[in-house]
């Protein structure tokens, strides 16, 4: 069967998602970042970026496909709270609610099967994202990129608001990441 005659389904993600997301997250980091990262990087994300946040699966912004035959294959969301990114460790301020006519909606935790990349799944999760923080008011996104991202995220409309910068995880290992904001733009 292929792209084509496959059928894909997107919907809100279910707290029931959340075995399958943390397998389709680690796999995807094996799959894609050692391409972009090295060894250490790559089993430093495993752990510590690789991680369903049961917050965004609650606040109903977290988004997955799902391929008939094969279960979820892309997921994604965005966010009305404060927290950029899973890597950086719970922060104090994580569950603050952001304000739409000052700060921009927060896109986050973005990843598509190895084997499913570049067939515009990664695109459909960001229109569902845009769309959804437009219906309650922001007019921006931002988003901390991780290098395998950073192509998706341009063609999207992204771009840089400053240089790439380095992101230290929990265990100190270093991950290069671009951070990037987006008009979001009118309803069509």
């Amino acid at each position: 069967m292929n792209d084509v005659e496959r059928e894909r389904t997107l919907r809100p993600a279910r707290s029931t998602d959340v075995p399958e997301l943390d397998a389709l997250m680690k796999s995807s980091i094996r799959e894609i970042f050692p391409a972009f990262y090295d060894a250490r990087q790559t089993a430093s994300s495993v752990t510590y970026v690789a991680v369903p946040d049961e917050m965004l699966i609650e606040d109903a912004t977290y988004f997955v496909i799902e391929e008939n035959g094969a279960g979820i294959v892309a997921c994604g969301g965005w966010s009305r709270r404060d927290r950029l990114y899973t890597g950086s460790g719970m922060g104090a301020n994580d569950a603050r609610r952001l304000d739409p006519a000052a700060e921009p909606a927060r896109v986050r935790a973005m990843f598509v099967r190895g084997d499913r990349t570049r067939r515009g799944l990664g695109t459909q999760i960001l229109e569902a994202c845009e769309s959804a923080a437009r219906s309650e008011g922001f007019s921006k996104l931002a988003l901390m990129a991780t290098l395998p991202g950073v192509q998706l995220y341009q063609r999207f409309g992204f771009r840089p608001t400053g240089d790439y910068t380095d992101v230290r995880l929990p265990d100190g290992v270093l991950l290069a990441c671009l951070p990037m904001e987006k008009p979001v733009s009118s309803a069509s």
